[in-house]
């Protein structure tokens, strides 16, 4: 079986698992979450030579906190500033020539700011508004769509490197590949599930485009430091877990930002 046709299948089973449970319980959704969240906590540690159970409670209770209470906002602020925080330093740090400096005694915060709210913030697009699970499911449907053709564009037509020294394979081509066709297929959203205005899920795919592409280059640089070639193997085509969730799980605070504003210029 070729390597596209193994990532189409893989990527194609993985979106109709989370359209069923979005639509059948947020009880099941959050219990795929918390599957998905504990798996990519295990990868990750492992690429981090580190072991913490803190983080895995952490999410459990976050989840809870976050899904079935009277969310205090201030907490909610601060916890999207931390997490912004972080990532922003891990950009920061694709542009050095070492190693990834918040390696070095501040793993616990990589877990904590990075992973856990990354996943928090996914589960609660869809409970934020009435039919929000249809822009849960649409951003996970433009971040397959980017992966994908950014693959395919790169794999066939690319000649200028992205970020040579992370991802040798990553293409400019192949980045402008998988944002138009992102841009495309979010008004093809549009037509078919009128949540959001055109011109929001327009941004919206340029959000997981870029978010999900610096995503994908932050957990090569973490992959290169830990001389591996997936996170894990799991998902064939892919690797692991972690390997298929970098992009959405870089991008989602990003998302879910984007998601507030929506509703504070509305």
């Amino acid at each position: 079986m070729s390597e596209i046709l193994k990532r189409s299948i893989t990527g194609a089973l993985y979106i109709i698992i989370i359209v069923s449970t979005a639509f059948l319980s947020h009880y099941l959704l959050l219990l795929f979450f918390t599957i998905v969240g504990f798996i990519c906590l295990k990868e990750f540690q492992t690429l981090l030579s580190f072991r913490n159970i803190i983080s895995y409670v952490s999410l459990v209770v976050l989840l809870y906190y976050f899904n079935f209470t009277e969310v205090y906002l201030p907490l909610l602020i601060t916890y999207m500033a931390m997490t912004l925080v972080v990532k922003l330093f891990l950009l920061k740090d694709l542009y050095t020539h070492h190693d990834i400096p918040i390696f070095d005694g501040k793993k616990h915060l990589l877990t904590l700011f990075y992973i856990v709210p990354s996943i928090i913030f996914l589960t609660m697009i869809p409970v934020y508004k009435e039919n929000y699970e249809y822009v849960l499911i649409g951003t996970f449907v433009l971040i397959w769509t980017n992966d994908s053709f950014a693959y395919l564009v790169g794999k066939n037509f690319g000649k200028n490197k992205l970020f040579e020294r992370i991802s040798p394979k990553k293409t400019i081509e192949g980045f402008f590949g998988g944002a138009i066709a992102s841009v495309i297929i979010s008004y093809v959203i549009f037509l078919y599930i009128d949540i959001l205005s055109w011109w929001a899920w327009i941004i919206l795919a340029v959000i997981v485009s870029v978010f999900g592409t610096l995503g994908d280059l932050v957990q090569s640089k973490f992959k290169r430091k830990a001389d591996v070639k997936d996170s894990g193997k799991i998902m064939p085509g892919h690797g692991g877990i972690f390997d298929r969730m970098d992009s959405m799980l870089f991008s989602s605070t990003f998302v879910f930002i984007f998601i507030l504003f929506l509703d504070y210029v509305s």
